[in-house]
């Protein structure tokens, strides 16, 4: 029988929020900067500069999360070290850390180049569209540079619990990143209209800003110089490099999969048509706004499933991950209610061509189902990440996106005829299936840490 009791999770609700709320607010930066583009462009340059946004987000993303996942490995990792008490471990970490992030940022522009150079003009995009997408994806492809340099750090100071200082440094990136978008998109103070290109110019000039900011702040303040004596400058240590990667890479499939899934779709909606493409952007961001909040939710799980891993503490460990299960529950909810409620009024936020609001209103319904799938399958990933599982979950994105959500969406939305629709049921049923089996893989999991535990204590 299902029983639950709010006293029995009530401290760890508390302790949740209170880590995961600062790096909730930091991970929507990377959100709120490419919301803030689309509504700059869909406001001040058009449709078609905006389905020029939504093009590159949609090649763009799938490499940036290659990258953030491979910095993710850093979180984990420190929160283990720092729960069993090796401090020093964690300044060796970080060192290896941005060695890796700046190695992994050679190989993502690498990528850029190859999608701008080779397949940007052959995915059957109107062609205008193309135009105005090259200049913005390369602007986008540099600022990957300081991004993960900001990222190591970001990650360290995350994984030991300090969570509030990249979350003010994303707050006043973002706000910098917004006023400069509207003055080089709209040619402000005599500088001469940019278009979409000024959105990719703003983005770059903010991520470099952010990243001299985070480095100051971690050589600077006094609570990391516990963690630091170690600490060399892009220091190279096979086992911990192997052991961030390992870690790492997987994390970066788990979130290419997802990705490339929801890009795939809008590259597949892009050959329906403008309109249709710039509606896909529309009810996208809002959609993708709301899974960043649960991503934050995600890595706080992370953390306390690795501090906990890191002491012994399996009960506590199952009933914090049980208590965030519960806070993305709910929030997802509240979120999911809004988007169905105000379906027809959110996509003003980007644009007021009609009949893209149109489409993406009935798009927003469907992305009202699919949020609590999507905020309890990243949770899912976030505490067994924790636990140091990252391989078969690994599987069970890919099985979930690239063998049901994308091919079901397009037999839906081509063959039977249902079109975007049709596509985003197929995302949302991928959905679905990555969310149960992640639940079921954690069950599993943590009994089995228990159950052990008790056998030991019974043996001693």
């Amino acid at each position: 029988m299902f029983t639950y009791s709010v006293a029995k999770y009530k401290s760890y609700y508390k302790d949740n929020l209170i880590l995961a709320l600062p790096i909730v607010l930091s991970q929507l930066g990377h959100t709120l900067v490419h919301m803030a583009d689309g509504m700059i462009v869909g406001h001040f340059a058009g449709t078609v500069q905006l389905a020029s946004v939504s093009l590159v987000n949609s090649l763009f993303m799938l490499i940036l999360v290659l990258g953030l996942g491979i910095s993710y490995g850093l979180t984990p990792l420190i929160a283990q070290a720092n729960g069993s008490g090796h401090k020093n471990e964690c300044g060796r970490l970080l060192s290896n850390s941005l060695l890796i992030n700046f190695v992994a940022s050679l190989i993502l522009f690498a990528l850029v180049l190859l999608v701008y150079f080779k397949v940007i003009d052959h995915i059957g995009q109107s062609p205008d569209v193309v135009l105005h997408a090259k200049p913005y994806l390369m602007y986008m492809g540099i600022s990957i540079f300081p991004l993960m340099i900001f990222q190591a750090f970001k990650q360290f100071t995350e994984g030991l619990g300090f969570t509030k200082q990249a979350m003010l440094i994303s707050i006043w990136g973002n706000l910098l990143n917004v006023v400069l978008g509207i003055i080089f998109v709209r040619g402000m103070f005599g500088i001469v209209p940019m278009g979409v290109k000024g959105v990719g110019l703003s983005t770059l000039i903010d991520r470099v800003l952010m990243a001299v900011a985070m480095g100051a702040y971690v050589f600077n303040a006094q609570n990391f110089k516990v963690y630091l004596p170690d600490f060399k400058l892009f220091s190279f240590d096979t086992s911990r490099i192997t052991k961030i990667i390992k870690l790492g890479a997987p994390v970066a499939m788990q979130y290419a999969f997802e990705i490339s899934a929801f890009s795939g779709a809008g590259i597949l909606i892009g050959t329906i048509g403008k309109i249709e493409q710039a509606a896909h952007f529309t009810a996208l961001s809002l959609a993708a706004f709301t899974y960043m909040l649960a991503t934050g939710i995600a890595n706080a799980a992370t953390i306390k499933t690795g501090n906990n891993f890191g002491s012994k503490n399996y009960i506590g460990l199952r009933l914090s991950a049980i208590a965030s299960y519960h806070v993305v529950i709910v929030f997802m909810s509240i979120t999911a209610l809004i988007f169905m409620l105000a379906n027809h009024y959110l996509p003003y936020i980007y644009t007021s061509d009609q009949t893209v609001i149109g489409i993406a209103a009935q798009l927003l319904i469907l992305a009202g189902f699919f949020q609590l799938f999507d905020g309890t399958q990243v949770v899912g990933l976030g505490v067994l990440r924790g636990l140091g599982d990252v391989n078969m979950p690994t599987f069970i994105t890919f099985l979930s996106y690239w063998v049901i959500g994308i091919p079901v969406g397009y037999l839906l939305g081509f063959p039977l005829g249902w079109g975007v629709k049709g596509i985003w049921y197929g995302l949302t049923l991928g959905l679905l299936t990555a969310s149960i089996l992640l639940f079921i893989r954690f069950q599993n999991r943590t009994k089995k840490l228990i159950a052990n535990e008790e056998t030991e204590l019974h043996q001693h």
